[in-house]
């Protein structure tokens, strides 16, 4: 079965993307881009094949060029109905063929290309060997913003899928808890993803009692007691782009510590929220939230980047972390996650998707970050 992103993209869209993509890579002295089958795949083509398979597929695109998709003729049916509309040309190859002289063909020899991150080693490998002279760099590295900054249509379909997650959220705080298993829970919410639009689930983290104290612990078979706090982390895609949101509860009521520290969390999520402006570094979100929790005595205990870019995938630049001096730009959207992880005992995070605009920070996830008490 071969998918895409529905409406409001067309042709039009991709071949801005396209143009676009291949005008960076000439401005970041790259002979061109190659492109796998991957979210950049669907991202610039709407083309997203069943699943990668040692057969290649390969976008090629450089300035000035039409851009060219090698693929597979068994799948060449598929690709021309993703992508058919011009200026992409299908360039297919048969069984028994040679697929990277094909692609090669359409590449300078000597060219230094970007090439997707999620590429096969193999079909890396089969270029370099059919063109000695040529070289690659990781797509992510030479063009780290190439999805970064989304236009008003993506921001419409991250808003839907982080209000998606929300209504996931109070759905959720109102089943039993206690006595249940993780796993239990954890299916409770990929069911509610589905029901509330979510086509693909990709993490359901539920995480009680010491589990909490492990960012990524997903879920187990530790049954929830009545005085656990339980980290919730749970997203996926809906209409091809991302929602990922955190909350923390607690079956009954909480210790004064137990509070201190999610009051303590929430305050630092704030910080980093307000810290969302225009042309000020992402770093500065990472430094804004950290700040919070380390002045609260538990800045040991934040053992993770305050954020991650999110879209057609759930983890992607930006990055909101020290070091990463990147400014922000309105149309960006990441996550401002911050949290506390007592070894042992319990952990806490909460985080909402946010998007830049010309002001400041907007939510894309509403729902309270107050402490709720579940049953």
């Amino acid at each position: 079965m071969t998918g895409s992103p529905p409406a409001p993209f067309t042709a039009d869209d991709y071949r801005a993307r396209m143009e676009r993509a291949a005008r960076a890579a000439a401005e970041a002295g790259l002979a061109g881009l190659l492109v796998a089958p991957g979210p950049d795949l669907v991202w610039l083509t709407g083309y997203a094949p069943t699943a990668p398979t040692e057969r290649l597929t390969m976008l090629v695109l450089a300035a000035g060029r039409d851009p060219v998709l090698v693929v597979p003729t068994l799948e060449a049916p598929d690709a021309e109905q993703a992508v058919g509309a011009p200026p992409l040309t299908l360039r297919d190859w048969t069984d028994g063929t040679d697929s990277y002289a094909v692609t090669a063909a359409l590449l300078d020899k000597d060219g230094r290309y970007g090439i997707s991150d999620n590429a096969w080693a193999m079909h890396v490998l089969g270029l370099q060997r059919t063109l000695p002279g040529s070289a690659y760099a990781s797509l992510t590295d030479a063009l780290p913003m190439l999805r970064a900054v989304k236009d008003a249509a993506e921001l419409e379909l991250l808003a839907a899928a982080g209000a998606a997650a929300d209504a996931t959220f109070e759905e959720i705080r109102t089943v039993p808890f206690a006595g249940r298993r993780e796993s239990d829970v954890g299916r409770d919410l990929a069911d509610l993803l589905r029901r509330f639009g979510h086509a693909q689930v990709d993490f359901t983290i539920v995480a009680s009692g010491p589990n909490g104290a492990n960012p990524h612990h997903e879920v187990g078979d530790r049954v929830i007691r009545p005085g656990d706090m339980v980290v919730l982390d749970f997203g996926g895609l809906k209409d091809g782009y991302g929602s990922d949101t955190s909350r923390t509860v607690h079956v009954g009521e909480p210790t004064r510590e137990e509070q201190k520290v999610h009051d303590t969390v929430r305050a630092a999520q704030e910080e980093g929220f307000r810290a969302v402006r225009p042309g000020v570094a992402c770093q500065e979100v990472d430094r804004a939230a950290r700040a919070v929790i380390t002045d609260a005595g538990y800045g040991e205990y934040f053992i993770h980047r305050t954020g991650h870019g999110i879209g057609v995938t759930t983890h992607e630049p930006p990055y909101m972390i020290e070091g990463e001096e990147q400014p922000m730009v309105p149309g960006m959207c990441f996550s401002v996650e911050p949290g506390i992880y007592l070894p042992g005992r319990f952990g806490v995070r909460i985080e909402d998707i946010v998007t830049v605009t010309g002001e400041g920070g907007r939510r894309l996830n509403n729902t309270t970050r107050d402490m709720v008490i579940v049953d």
